[in-house]
């Protein structure tokens, strides 16, 4: 399933998606793109402050809106706040050519 054009993804900025109700976003931090479940571990609420808002001031951690828990951009991993050890869904994809695609078995829960 394509997700979107790679070329869409901008470094140290965040961008949501909605696939048949399934919330996810993709961030690129220094070339590489991550795509993570838009669900945080702690309470299973959406993470973003406002579309397409997931990254806290300096843009260097992902943080969740509801209590301010960071997350590692590059494994998902919670470095702070009440999920400590916990970490995001990584989605898994692929880059076909100027697009990004992921399999629709990554939309499960």
């Amino acid at each position: 399933m394509r997700l979107c054009a790679v070329s869409s993804i901008t470094e140290s900025c965040a961008r949501e998606f909605d696939i048949n109700d399934y919330s996810l976003f993709a961030v690129k931090k220094r070339g590489i793109i991550y795509i993570y479940r838009n669900r945080c571990p702690h309470l299973h609420v959406p993470l973003n402050w406002e579309p397409d808002k997931f990254l806290n001031n300096t843009g260097e951690l992902i943080q969740c809106s509801t209590h301010g828990a960071v997350f590692d951009i590059s494994n998902g991993e919670c470095l702070q706040g009440p999920c400590l050890g916990q970490s995001l869904k990584r989605i898994n994809y692929k880059i076909k050519g100027a697009d990004i695609y992921i399999e629709e078995s990554e939309l499960k829960p």
